[in-house]
C-alpha cells in the first residue's frame, strides 16, 4: 500500500505570494522556496509608486523640472510664434483666409417715417428707436448666411441721423485651417429707405379714416386728472397705436386704426382710474358680394369726478355699509380705487369703480375752492399713526383766514390730521365751511349733523415759493402730441390751464407718493448756483436728483463721440486672433 504524500507546510512565518503554489517534490525550487517561473512573473509585474504633485514637491523641497512652451517658426514669414494648428502667425493667417467672404455687407431696410417702424418681411412692422436693442436685433436678423459663422458681438457705429445710413460692427468666429479658430470684425452698412406703412398711408390719404375712437371725459372744472393720466400713458406707452390724439373741452379723444387697439387702451384706463364705459358701432360700407362689413367703433369712457383732495359727503347707505364711516371724508388717493380718509378719526376706507358707480356721488367741495389759513397754535392729541403708508397725527389747531388779517379777529379751533407737519406760523390750505353755501343733496339727508368751521387739507408753501418764482425746475415732464380744439379755447382758458399745470407740478414736488408711478427727467436748462441755494427757502419740497431719469438725445452726444468714431468711418477694420 502506497503512502500518502504530505504537502509542505510554511513554518517560516513569511506570507506566501499569490503566485506561489505547492509543487510536487520533484520540482526544484529557489529564492526562498519559489520556483524560477514564479520569480520571472514577479519581475514582469509593473512597479507602482505614488509621486507627490508639483506644489507638494516644492513644499517638501524636492527638485522639479519647470515646464516651458516651445516656440516655432511661422511657415510663411518665419517669425517666432507659439505653436497652433495652422502653424501660421495672425498676420499671415489674416492674409490667407477671410471668413467674412460671402457675408452681406450692404442691406436695404424699409422705414416708415410717420410711425417710426421698420418692415420685417413680408408684412410685419416693428417699432424701434435709433441705437436701441430692438433695432440692433432687427438689423442682425436681416443678414443672410450668418449661420455659416459664429456671431460673438454686435454694436452700432455712430452715423448722422439724417444720412439715412445705419452701420453695425459685427465680430464673428469661424474654424479654419486644421482646427484653428479665427475671429474677425467687419462693418455692415444699412441703407434706410422711407416708405409709409399701410395704416399711415390710409391716414395720410384721409385723416378721418379711423376705425376706433376712444372718447375720454371727466365732468369736473379742472384738468389735473388728465395731466396725471397723460404721464401714465407716456410711461407705459399705452397710446403708441393711436393715429391721432385730440384735446377736447372736458377730455381727450384717441383715434385708432384697429378696433383691438381701442379695446386694449380702454382696458389700460380701467387699471389706472375708476371708469365706466360703453361702446357702439356704425356701419360705414357693405359689400353684398363678398359679405364684408366695415364699421366704425366708438368707446365712451367716463372717469369718476372724485379727485384727490376733494371733500366728500358720503350717502347714508354707503356710509353705513362702510361701517358708519364719515360722513365728511377726504379723498387722499385715486388709482383704480378711491381711497377715503376721515380727518377726525384717521379711519380709512376704499371704493372700487363698481362700488362708486353704484352710488355715484359727487364732491362737496373741490381743490379749486381751497382757502389759505395761517396756523396760530398746534396741540397734538394722538401719537403718529400710519394710515395706508402715510403718517398722520391728530391735533387741535387754531387757525385764521389769511384774508382776514387786518379786517377782523375771527379765529377757528379745528381738529386736523396734519399735526405732524404743521407748526405755529405755517400756512395751510383748507375748506371754509363757515362761510360756504352748501347745496348738496347728500348733506341734507343727515339731520342734526354739525359741520366744522374749517377742514384743513394740506400745508401751503406759497410764501416760500415766491422767492423761486420764474426760475426753472431741475426736472421736466414729457407730453403727448395732441391736437387742440380751438373752438372753445380763449386767452382766459389758456391762462387757467397754465395755472392748473403749475399746480400739478407743485403737487408732484410735495407728494412723493404721487410721482412714484411717473417718469421725471432731468432739465438740461437748469443750472444750480450757490447764491440761489442760500436765498431759496430750504423747507420748500423738491424732487431729489436720484429720482430723475436722463432724457437721452443723440445730438447731445455728437461732439463727445467724434474722436471715437473717426477711427471707424474709413475702410475695413479687422480684429484677428488665433486660438488652438
Amino acid at each position: 500500500m502506497a503512502k500518502k504524500k504530505e504537502g509542505s507546510v510554511n513554518v517560516s512565518g513569511k506570507p506566501e505570494h499569490s503566485l506561489d503554489v505547492n509543487r510536487d517534490g520533484g520540482i526544484t525550487k529557489s529564492n526562498n522556496g519559489r520556483s524560477a517561473a514564479t520569480v520571472q512573473r514577479l519581475k514582469e509585474l509593473p512597479s507602482t509608486r505614488i509621486m507627490p504633485d508639483r506644489p507638494m514637491a516644492q513644499d517638501m523641497g524636492m527638485f522639479t523640472v519647470p515646464q516651458t512652451i516651445g516656440s516655432v517658426l511661422c511657415c510663411k514669414c518665419g517669425i517666432l510664434m507659439q505653436p497652433n494648428a495652422a502653424n501660421m502667425c495672425a498676420k499671415c493667417l489674416r492674409s490667407e483666409v477671410d471668413i467674412t467672404e460671402g457675408l452681406q455687407k450692404h442691406v436695404i431696410i424699409i422705414h416708415c417715417p410717420e410711425c417710426d417702424t421698420y418692415l420685417q418681411p413680408p408684412r410685419t412692422w416693428i417699432k424701434a428707436q435709433l441705437e436701441s436693442k430692438e433695432l440692433l436685433t432687427f438689423c442682425v436678423k436681416r443678414l443672410k448666411n450668418l449661420n455659416k459663422v459664429r456671431l460673438v458681438h454686435a454694436e452700432f457705429i455712430w452715423t448722422e441721423p439724417h444720412s439715412k445710413r445705419i452701420k453695425v460692427k459685427l465680430r464673428v468666429q469661424k474654424e479654419v485651417l486644421n482646427g484653428a479658430i479665427l475671429e474677425q470684425a467687419y462693418t455692415v452698412e444699412y441703407v434706410v429707405q422711407d416708405q409709409m406703412c399701410e395704416s399711415c398711408l390710409r391716414v395720410q390719404a384721409n385723416p378721418d379714416q379711423w376705425v376706433a375712437a376712444v372718447q375720454l371725459r371727466q365732468h369736473v372744472s379742472h384738468r389735473r386728472t388728465f395731466f396725471y393720466l397723460e404721464q401714465l400713458i407716456l410711461k407705459h406707452d399705452a397710446a403708441k397705436y393711436a393715429i391721432r390724439i385730440k384735446q377736447m373741452d372736458e377730455g381727450v379723444d384717441f383715434f385708432f386704426s384697429n378696433r383691438s387697439h381701442g379695446v386694449k387702451f380702454v382696458e389700460f384706463l380701467g387699471k389706472v382710474t375708476p371708469i365706466r364705459s360703453r361702446n357702439d358701432k356704425q356701419l360705414v360700407s357693405h359689400d353684398p358680394k363678398s359679405n364684408n362689413y366695415n364699421y366704425k367703433y366708438t368707446f365712451s369712457v367716463e372717469i369718476s369726478p372724485i379727485c384727490r383732495e376733494d371733500l366728500i359727503c358720503l350717502p347714508p347707505k354707503l356710509a353705513v355699509s362702510l361701517g358708519n364711516f364719515g360722513p365728511l371724508v377726504i379723498c387722499n388717493k385715486v388709482t383704480n380705487i378711491i381711497a377715503l380718509l376721515d380727518p377726525f378719526t384717521l379711519r380709512q376706507s376704499f371704493l372700487d369703480a363698481e362700488q362708486y358707480w353704484r352710488s355715484s356721488f359727487k364732491a362737496l367741495l373741490s381743490s379749486t375752492q381751497l382757502v389759505e389759513y395761517i396756523v396760530l397754535d398746534v396741540e397734538p392729541v394722538s401719537s403718529e399713526v400710519n394710515v395706508g403708508g402715510l403718517k398722520y397725527v391728530l391735533a387741535d389747531v387754531q387757525v385764521a383766514r389769511l384774508s382776514d388779517f387786518g379786517k377782523n379777529d375771527t379765529i377757528f379751533n379745528v381738529r386736523t390730521h396734519l399735526g405732524h407737519i404743521l407748526n405755529p406760523g405755517d400756512y395751510a390750505l383748507g375748506y371754509d365751511l363757515y362761510g360756504a353755501n352748501n347745496n348738496d343733496i347728500e348733506l341734507d339727508k343727515y339731520k342734526g349733523l354739525v359741520l366744522p368751521d374749517v377742514i384743513l387739507i394740506k400745508k401751503s408753501y406759497e410764501e416760500k415759493r415766491q422767492k423761486r418764482r420764474g426760475k426753472p425746475r431741475s426736472w421736466k415732464l414729457k407730453s403727448l402730441n395732441m391736437e387742440i380744439d380751438n373752438t372753445s379755447r380763449g386767452k382766459d382758458n389758456e391762462e387757467k390751464m397754465n395755472s392748473e399745470y403749475e399746480q400739478f407740478l407743485r403737487d408732484l414736488e410735495e407728494n412723493p407718493d404721487l410721482r412714484f408711478n411717473l417718469s421725471l427727467y432731468r432739465n438740461k436748462e437748469y443750472q444750480p448756483s450757490e447764491m440761489a441755494s442760500m436765498t431759496d427757502g430750504e423747507d420748500v419740497p423738491s424732487v431729489p436728483l436720484d429720482e430723475l431719469l436722463a432724457d437721452l438725445d443723440l445730438s447731445d452726444e455728437e461732439e463727445d463721440g467724434d474722436d471715437d468714431n473717426d477711427s471707424m468711418k474709413g475702410g475695413k477694420h479687422f480684429l484677428i486672433s488665433c486660438m488652438v
